[in-house]
Formats: structure tokens, sequence, C-alpha cells
């Protein structure tokens, strides 16, 4: 079946544009439901959202459409998407759905749903709510019509959790932390998470009008948090994005961890504990440097398409519990069901206690190569699969190869997104990799014509 609305994430786009409108939010709600109810009399559904303005108009056409149908709804409120994972979780809820459009300014937004285990919800099920957003949409009679509630503790349960992935005996006293909550989903947990485990903190992009959600703050612009480290003299920073379920850290001097450095701490800590539970799956983008750090302590390292639910398939078809992306999107599969950014930062917390060592010393294993991307743009009409299929560009690629050996790595793929060949080429720093990217996207843009 071609879908027409879901994606590999959900459902995002720009406000008021479809399908990213109240009428269609509301009729999604319906049909939602609607597929739920057929193999259930009773169904509850889980509603929470990030700090957009917009989220106030969708939450409500959503539980309209939800009521509409019979289906039961409780709302969250302001949460993190890995809160959402978790609540539809505990309270053994039929669904959750999440309103926002993570790291995309305020202007964005969308919707993605959780099975009732926390997880991806079924492709069937999604490939079924398409289906009857083509029929006409009708309210069951007056006496089944769905309630709706307010979980007043929503955020109190997921602190509590939160805590809970750290052993007891940890704690983060004598650590002083600068959080930046990027204006968005985490802006009242991850406070109370990091002061109630003992540590000092301050604040950045704690303070959501509605508007600001991302807007020169979070994990994609990790500028306002190096900055805030340095000039308080704090021991590290940690930066979520605007729906929490991605992480990226500061140490003191102010050197940026990202996915990788957080998924070698991880790995590297279990590892060595003999509670790491088989392999490690990166992305395609992964850092050529990780994988060869994994290689040299006997870790497996399995590469899966970008995307965090991609990176979960893999975890679920190898067994595996421990995965994640460049991009700070790290799934402790042990823990929680998703990437969770606040969970993620505590386990890499609880390693520099248990170890007494910074964030530096920590990483000291792991030897990260430089890395180049070049954009391709493609004129209208372009056909990327057979570009990437000719003669002349595979011969480019097999060339680079050989002159990178085993010390390199070369990535072409199309993006998902937008018109573009990404040409990635990365190896250690004696090469020339800069040099490498800028021959092996000449010859795809001749290609082109």
């Amino acid at each position: 079946m071609t879908r027409r609305y879901f994606g590999t994430d959900g459902i995002r786009g720009t406000v008021g544009k479809p399908p990213i409108t109240a009428d269609f939010m509301l009729k999604l709600g319906w049909a939602m439901g609607r597929v739920l109810a057929r193999d259930k009399e009773h169904v509850r559904v889980l509603i929470g959202k990030d700090t957009r303005i917009s989220g106030y108009m969708f939450e409500s056409a959503l539980e309209a459409g939800l009521s509409a149908a019979g289906v039961d709804v409780a709302l969250l409120g302001p949460m993190p998407t890995p809160g959402i994972a978790y609540l539809t979780r505990t309270f053994r809820a039929d669904a959750g759905i999440v309103i926002s459009a993570s790291h995309n300014p305020f202007a964005d937004n969308g919707i993605k749903f959780f099975s009732t285990e926390g997880t991806k919800l079924a492709d069937e099920i999604e490939e079924r709510i398409e289906a009857m957003l083509d029929e006409p949409l009708t309210t069951v009679a007056a006496d089944r019509l769905g309630k709706a509630v307010r979980i007043d503790d929503a955020a109190g349960r997921y602190i509590e959790f939160c805590k809970s992935t750290i052993p007891n005996r940890v704690n983060l006293q004598g650590l002083k932390i600068v959080l930046d909550c990027a204006h968005g989903a985490t802006y009242h947990i991850a406070p109370s998470v990091f002061r109630e485990l003992g540590a000092e903190i301050s604040l950045v992009g704690a303070s959501p009008d509605g508007f600001n959600i991302n807007r020169e703050v979070g994990s994609t612009f990790p500028a306002t948090l190096r900055a805030a480290v340095i000039q308080q003299g704090a021991d590290l920073g940690v930066a979520f994005d605007g729906d929490g379920d991605r992480v990226l850290m500061v140490d003191a001097d102010g050197r940026e961890i990202d996915g990788d450095d957080i998924l070698y701490l991880i790995a590297r800590d279990r590892h060595e504990r003999g509670q790491l539970s088989g392999g490690v799956v990166g992305t395609l983008m992964t850092n050529f440097g990780l994988a060869m750090a994994l290689e040299a302590m006997g870790v497996p390292f399995e590469r899966a398409k970008v995307g965090d639910r991609y990176v979960v398939e893999r975890l679920v078809a190898n067994g595996w519990k421990l995965g994640g992306e460049s991009s700070g999107h790290i799934v402790c599969a042990d823990v929680q069901t998703t990437g969770d950014g606040i969970v993620s930062a505590l386990q890499v917390l609880a390693i520099m206690v248990c170890e007494g060592k910074s964030l530096q010393a920590l990483l000291a294993g792991l030897e990260k190569v430089p890395q180049v991307l070049v954009n391709v743009r493609l004129p209208p009409g372009s056909d990327s699969k057979a570009l990437m299929a000719s003669s002349a560009v595979n011969d480019a690629v097999a060339a680079l190869e050989s002159e990178l050996g085993d010390e390199g790595r070369v990535l072409l793929r199309p993006s998902g997104t937008e018109p573009l060949i990404r040409v990635m080429v990365e190896g250690r720093a004696h090469l020339d990799v800069e040099g490498m990217a800028r021959r092996l996207a000449a010859e795809v843009e001749q290609q082109l014509g």
C-alpha cells in the first residue's frame, strides 16, 4: 500500500498546510479510534505534546475525533516523546499519541503513534488508519462517546522512571551541570531529575512560550550550551532537542560530545561489566572511529539506515539492547523502548560517578576520524537511482575505497527528505578526506550534466 501521510517517523509538516491542519487532526483521531475500537470494546489513548503553540489546537482536535469514535482519552500535557512511550506502556493504554515536530522550529508540527508496548505502532495499523481516513466521519451514540481526563501526576511518574534507570547508589552530588531544554518538552522534567539526584544545575532553554522551541538552543544548536558551560565553569552540559528524544553533551572545556561518543561510553561500560547483551547498532553515518573502537573491544557492530526507526528494527532483529545515531538519538533498550535523551544522559553520568573520571578521560579509547559531507543538489527530474547505479560513479567510489583501504569509508546516498545526493568520506587524520569527498562530488555533478 502506498502511504499518503505516514512517513518513517509519523506525520510532519508546516502548521496550516495539509495535512497539518485542525480538521485533518480531528479526522485522524477519529480514524485511529475507529481502527482500535474494531478489536476491543473499551479503548483508551494517551496524548502528549511538546511546547509548540499549535499543540493546544491539535490536542483538542485529536481528543474530539477520538471521543467521536467512542475512545477514552488521557491527556498528559507537555511531555517528552519517550515519556509518552513509557506512560502508554505503564498505563496499559491501547496507544499513545505524540504531538511534536521534534527538532524543527515552532511553525512545524507532527504526529507520531506508539503501541501499547511503547514501541512504534505496527505498519499494518497505520495502513488501516490511512484507509479509514477515506470514510465519512460518523459519531457514536451519545452514551458511547469517549471521556477525557487529565493525568495530573504524569510528570512525576516519568521523573521517577528516569531516576530508576541508574543504580540507587549513584548520586550526582558535587557535579555542576548546565541543562539546555531547548524550550521544549523536557523543561519541567529534566531539572527535577538532575536536582533530585543531587546535581547543582543551571538552566538555559527552559522558558517555553509556544514560539521559541529549538530557537538557538538545544541539541541542534550546541553553541549556546558550550558558552554557558565555559562561562559558569561547569563540569559539563547536557542539551536535549524539542521533544526530548535526543541528547548531546559538552565537557568542561566546551568540547561537544555527540551521539557516537555517548554510544561508545555506554557500550564500553556495559561490555566491561558483562551487561551489553550482544552488539551495538549504529547507522550509515556513524563515525568510522566508533566502529573501529568497538571492533577492538570485540563488540559486534552493525549499521542501519539513517533514522531511529531502523536502529530499533535492527536491535529487535538481533536481540541486542544498545544502538543510536550521531545526532544523539540513543536507544538503551534494556531500560527504555525508544530513544530517551534524559535516560541516555543519566547512563553517561552514572559512568562518570562510578569511575570517578571526566568525560574527556572516559573517551580516551575512542579516536573518531575526520568525516566530510558534501551535498550535491539534483536538478528537477533527475533520477537518483540511475545516477547511483552509473558505472562512472561506481568506479569513482571503488577507486576511493581502494585508496582508503581499511583506514576509512565512502558513503553515497540520496537524501530521504531533499533533492540531494549526500557524499560522505571519512578516514584517519593523515588522509585528505575533504579532497576525496570533493572529487567524488565533482564526479556525481559531472554525471548530472
